[in-house]
Order: C-alpha cells, then sequence, then structure tokens
C-alpha cells in the first residue's frame, strides 16, 4: 500500500519514513457503502480508522435502536481503537453516512511503535487523548442540552 495517506495525517506527522512503511505494511484501504457499519460497540477493537473518503456517524446505541450521535467524522479523521487507553472493545458504533474509503490501520502494530520510540509514542498518544477528550466534551454539551430539555416537575 502506498505510504501517502499515512503521511496525510496529522497522528502520522511524528513517524519517521520507515516507520510510516511499517504501519502502511499492516494496513489496508477499505470500502464502505453508505449505510454499513464499519464496526458495532462491543465489537474487539484491534484496528484504528482513518477517513480518506465520505463519512462516518460515531454513536453511542441503546437496546431499543435509538442511538445519540456522538460525531460524524470526515476526511483526515481518526477514529476507532483508543490504544492510548488499551480498550480491548469499541465504545460506540461506526456507520458511514455515505459511500466511503478508510484506511484500517492495524492497532497492535501502531502500538509496538509507540512502544519502541517512546518521544514519537507520545506525541500520536497526545494527538489521539485530545481528539478523544474533544469527542467526550461534545458527547457531554449534547447530555447536558437533552438533560435541560426534559420537563422539570418540582412537585
Amino acid at each position: 500500500m502506498t505510504t501517502e495517506p499515512l503521511s496525510s495525517h496529522e497522528v502520522f506527522q511524528f513517524l519517521r519514513p520507515d516507520q510510516v512503511e511499517t504501519i502502511s505494511d499492516n494496513a489496508e484501504e477499505v470500502s464502505f457503502k453508505a449505510g454499513q457499519f464499519v464496526y458495532r460497540q462491543g465489537d474487539k477493537a484491534d484496528h484504528a480508522f482513518a477517513v480518506l473518503k465520505g463519512q462516518v456517524a460515531l454513536r453511542l446505541p441503546r437496546k431499543d435502536g435509538v442511538s445519540l450521535l456522538i460525531e460524524e467524522v470526515t476526511k483526515g479523521a481518526l477514529f476507532g481503537s483508543c490504544i492510548c487507553f488499551q480498550l480491548s472493545e469499541y465504545s460506540v458504533t461506526a456507520q458511514c453516512t455515505e459511500d466511503s474509503n478508510l484506511l484500517s490501520i492495524n492497532a497492535g502494530t501502531l502500538k509496538a511503535l509507540m512502544d519502541e520510540d517512546l518521544t514519537m509514542g507520545y506525541a500520536v498518544q497526545t494527538l489521539i487523548s485530545r481528539t478523544y477528550f474533544m469527542r467526550y466534551l461534545e458527547t457531554m454539551k449534547k447530555l447536558q442540552a437533552i438533560v435541560q430539555a426534559m420537563p422539570f416537575d418540582a412537585t
């Protein structure tokens, strides 16, 4: 696979060419049609994904089929396995809302590189953590808006 899609993403700007090549050798471009699931909440989290084209909705599902939209990610966004937190399952469901091309990155390979090169690992972890924390803050705002819109009975 070409290393160009990797080097164009902010999270990989800290990698040396040999590290980009290692990840590239353990990544593949995958295509999804609108409506297809990339993964569901609870699936084994062994890949991170970078959006090359299209849009993916990250949702927190309920048992009754209703879900809370966390974020819609587009070109350049990274989502999926959060290797820096060592989570073994995806915490949300990812579903394409448009025909999409994604780069599927083996999380174990990225984690091994981060462990070998602690300076690069720290930089990558910082970017990933910031992304996830911003998603968390936006989700809290959405939940706050839902709660504030609920009828209040003072009796």
